[in-house]
């Protein structure tokens, strides 16, 4: 099966010019979104995570069913003030500013082995800045995986140089 095939390309959104894959339409598709996840359960497994780290917001949907189909736990990386409790920070630079990204203070215990995981991998800003976060509580992040990867982009690049293997189902390369 080609996942390919249930992804979506939806044209000048969120701006004019993006592209924008939708994975709405691989979701909502029982026999595809399970091979998927069959698909990168294998992947993700060589990594041996104690844990999943799925990214806000799309990255919990592949994260959370991956970790029960791993036999992981599951914790969320998410925007500044959405979580309860204590929280650590991690500022990082964006194109135009600066965004945030945090995790609860006892998410994750020290040499715990985490892969993080998105639905898409584009500049790797994102990825980058949870993996720096999640080094910065003590984990040992062992991978990083997603359901896309826009190959024409940088990010695959700032992970292998952070030292942290990729993984993805579907590539594109414009």
């Amino acid at each position: 099966m080609n996942i390919k095939d249930h992804i979506r390309g939806v044209p000048d959104f969120p701006k004019p010019g993006i592209l924008f894959y939708d994975i709405s339409t691989l979701l909502a598709h029982a026999d595809a979104w399970q091979v998927a996840m069959g698909r990168l359960a294998r992947d993700v497994r060589r990594y041996q995570p104690d844990v999943l780290a799925g990214i806000e917001s799309r990255g919990f949907l592949v994260a959370a069913p991956l970790a029960l189909k791993l036999g992981c736990g599951f914790v969320m990386l998410r925007k500044k003030g959405k979580l309860p409790g204590k929280t650590i920070r991690h500022d990082y630079d964006l194109e135009y500013g600066t965004d945030s990204i945090e995790i609860q203070q006892d998410a994750i215990s020290e040499g715990q082995r985490v892969v993080v995981l998105d639905d898409l991998l584009a500049t790797g800003g994102t990825m980058t800045a949870g993996i720096e976060l999640l080094r910065k509580i003590g984990a040992e992040v062992t991978g990083a995986a997603s359901i896309i990867e826009l190959g024409f982009l940088p990010g695959r690049q700032r992970l292998k140089e952070l030292g942290v293997p990729f993984t993805s189902l579907a590539s594109y390369d414009e």
